[in-house]
């Protein structure tokens, strides 16, 4: 077997990444709660409840976790409905906990990556038109302020919003998520509304905080035409991979928002994202399909011989990671993968997911790209929104009824390769023998020749 082992550099960030309404548990006055609270909602009707407990307390034990494994930083998320429990009245006694919960990662060694907004609004915000009403930008800029001003002895990484682009899409377009909407229209004023609260957001951030690193949490999503040659699913991928993957940066670029045929200038977003946060997770297969012009003309489905999660929702792509990063690499700015993983409750398929996609995340770094930091999704299993508890996705397994945590397999591969600040063959050897051949191959070998061609 060749001995190697793939470098990151000095100072790289090593994380997992959690949201406060998956974890926290018992958040009760936020749109999302109420939402389980209806019939149909979430597979098998089930509900967030007491999550994993952190707001009990538990987050100091998985934390405790995190900073044993060898991690150096944990990317989590304030409750909006927690600090402003109604209209410009704030809950000093929450903004103590997130106090306590952040100053106990930076006692772990765990630098805090905090983010705004990931998917919840207050009842109130809800009920008054949420990202429907543009007056939700002075809204949102007048949470952002209090919070930063609350937190910024503790914190110097924030992300303002998280996967703009799904949360438009899925609340918005199909329905997934609260307010349960189906409308373009709509679909276009929120993604407006949310390019304004971003742009007020990060210029009040530098006015309280001017050191603050500010970005957002881009969702990538990899799509490929199903045949390379047809021009039809070249442009069926082309046009969903730009309305979907660029609409959000391309606006905090140059100030310029294009959804189809929507075009505004909105000139205090240019230039507001002083790094870019990469999600990603898998890339699909797109074909073109005149029956759907709601879906831009296109039908998406993972190849025939796909590596699948057991859900079938995500299929493990690791160049579509390299694609990602070179898709965030135009920016020009410093990255962090802010997410990555797979739902994986056996824990079959994830370490070589794991090993595979870190790896390419090592390719980048190697050519010197500006990878500061990858984040692993997640921790812990947690609530997975109108998934339910389906999917598992954590480092960690958990039982929601009995709050009980096992480690699985995959963590032990995460620890080596935080501790190692690297990956090597031994480790794939130990972990993921499967792809061994695959990230190490000898001399003169397919693999080799392929990659390097």
């Amino acid at each position: 077997m060749i001995r190697a082992i793939h470098h990151f550099p000095q100072g790289f960030l090593w994380g997992t990444a959690t949201s406060s309404h998956q974890v926290e548990g018992n958040n009760t006055n936020n749109d999302w709660w109420a939402w389980e609270q209806e019939a149909g909602r979430i597979h098998h009707g089930q509900r967030s409840g007491l999550a994993c407990d952190w707001w009990g307390g538990r987050w100091r034990e998985d934390l405790d976790r995190a900073a044993d494994d060898g991690q150096s930083a944990h990317r989590l998320s304030i409750e909006w409905s927690r600090v402003e429990p109604s209209p410009a009245v704030w809950d000093e006694d929450a903004l103590d906990q997130y106090r306590q919960i952040i100053r106990g990662a930076l006692d772990r060694g765990l630098m805090p990556m905090v983010t705004l907004h990931h998917f919840t609004n207050p009842a109130w915000v809800a009920e008054q038109g949420g990202w429907l009403n543009p007056e939700i930008v002075p809204r949102f800029e007048r949470y952002v302020r209090k919070v930063v001003s609350s937190l910024e002895d503790l914190v110097g990484l924030w992300v303002t919003i998280n996967e703009p682009n799904v949360y438009v899409v899925f609340s918005f377009l199909t329905g997934h998520f609260p307010p349960g909407e189906k409308s373009m229209g709509g679909t276009v004023s929120a993604a407006r509304n949310m390019v304004r609260a971003h742009a007020a957001a990060y210029h009040a951030i530098h006015e309280i905080q001017s050191g603050a690193l500010v970005g957002l949490a881009h969702h990538y999503r990899g799509m490929a035409p199903h045949r390379a040659k047809n021009p039809l699913d070249r442009w069926a991928a082309r046009i969903r991979s730009k309305t979907f993957n660029d609409l959000f940066p391309r606006a905090f670029t140059d100030g310029r928002f294009r959804f189809l045929s929507r075009r505004e200038f909105i000139p205090q977003a240019a230039r507001t994202q002083d790094f870019i946060g990469l999600n990603y997770y898998s890339t699909e297969r797109v074909v073109f399909d005149p029956r759907k012009p709601a879906e831009l003309f296109g039908r998406s489905f993972y190849r025939d011989d796909a590596d699948l999660s057991p859900t079938g929702f995500v299929a493990n792509e690791p160049t579509g990671m390299w694609a990602a990063l070179r898709w965030a690499r135009k920016s020009k700015l410093p990255i962090y993968i802010t997410e990555n993983g797979i739902e994986d409750d056996a824990d079959r398929i994830r370490p070589r997911y794991l090993a595979k996609h870190v790896r390419q995340v090592w390719r980048a770094a190697n050519f010197n790209w500006q990878v500061k930091g990858y984040f692993h999704w997640s921790l812990i299993d947690n609530f997975e929104w109108e998934r339910g508890w389906t999917q598992r996705w954590g480092l960690c397994a958990l039982d929601p009824t009995t709050q009980e945590r096992k480690r699985r397999p995959s963590a032990d591969l995460y620890r080596e390769i935080c501790n190692a600040n690297g990956i090597s063959s031994e480790m794939v050897a130990r972990y993921a023998p499967e792809v061994l051949e695959e990230m190490f191959p000898g001399p003169g070998s397919p693999e080799l020749k392929a990659e390097n061609s």
